[in-house]
């Protein structure tokens, strides 16, 4: 059966995710950072994606970037696993995929989601009990976002540039970032990501929905409950 196409539009931005086989660290030392870091950076390049935030996982990487048109992201995902996994093959004498499978991406409303999934990203190590703080982990865009550190990779999106001037608005998300999202962001994130929906307004949604003919909201958990006389399945 063909897989069904990705939620995507011209200019909107996507949350990506992709993990480690068996959840495998992708990452073993510094230098495999700083080597997909490069291949990640040659690829978008090529495809003209911006990316506005990342963090990278011993097992997994967050990203938060924008194609300009549809397909560009799956071109430029194939040759980054291209380019970055025969190097970590060879390096630490391995063979086979590196990657489980299909990276996962879901559509994220501008103005306060594309935040909220930034300081999402940028605080996963602090989740993962891996950093005190987001800026304390190496391997995260969010040095660029605190503009403590520049970083080629980051093309700052239009919602956070609308925060003010880079020191306003780095000092307006430096406090932001320490308040966390709460467990309910959080899991609306997650969902939306799982089941590659898109996360944003309601009438954010339909207009996806509309445009894509794809449902856009993410199913409730669980099984849907039986109305009565409903037979059994």
């Amino acid at each position: 059966m063909p897989r069904r196409p990705r939620l995507e539009l011209p200019g909107v931005a996507l949350h990506v995710t992709h993990r480690g086989v068996n959840r495998a660290a992708v990452f073993l030392d510094d230098e495999d950072f700083l080597d997909y870091k490069h291949c990640l950076h040659e690829a978008l390049v090529e495809q003209e994606i911006a990316l506005h935030a990342y963090v990278l996982m011993t097992n997994h990487v967050h990203l938060l970037l924008t194609p300009p048109v549809r397909g560009r992201l799956s071109i430029a995902m194939s040759r980054l696993g291209q380019r970055y996994v025969p190097g970590f093959n060879r390096k630490h004498g391995r063979t086979g995929t590196l990657w489980e499978g299909r990276f996962k991406s879901c559509l994220v409303d501008s103005e306060r989601y594309v935040l909220h999934v930034q300081r999402y990203i940028e605080r996963n190590p602090v989740r993962a009990a891996m950093a005190p703080r987001a800026e304390d982990y190496r391997w995260s865009s969010v040095h660029a976002s605190l503009a403590s550190a520049d970083d080629p990779l980051i093309t700052p999106h239009g919602a956070y540039l609308a925060l003010g001037g880079p020191a306003e608005r780095a000092a307006w998300y430096r406090e932001w970032l320490q308040e966390g999202l709460g467990a309910g962001v959080e899991q609306r994130i997650r969902d939306h990501l799982q089941q590659e929906r898109a996360l944003g307004h309601p009438q954010f949604q339909a207009m996806v929905a509309r445009t894509l003919n794809r449902p856009a909201a993410v199913r409730p958990r669980g099984r849907p409950r039986k109305t009565v006389g409903e037979p059994a399945t």
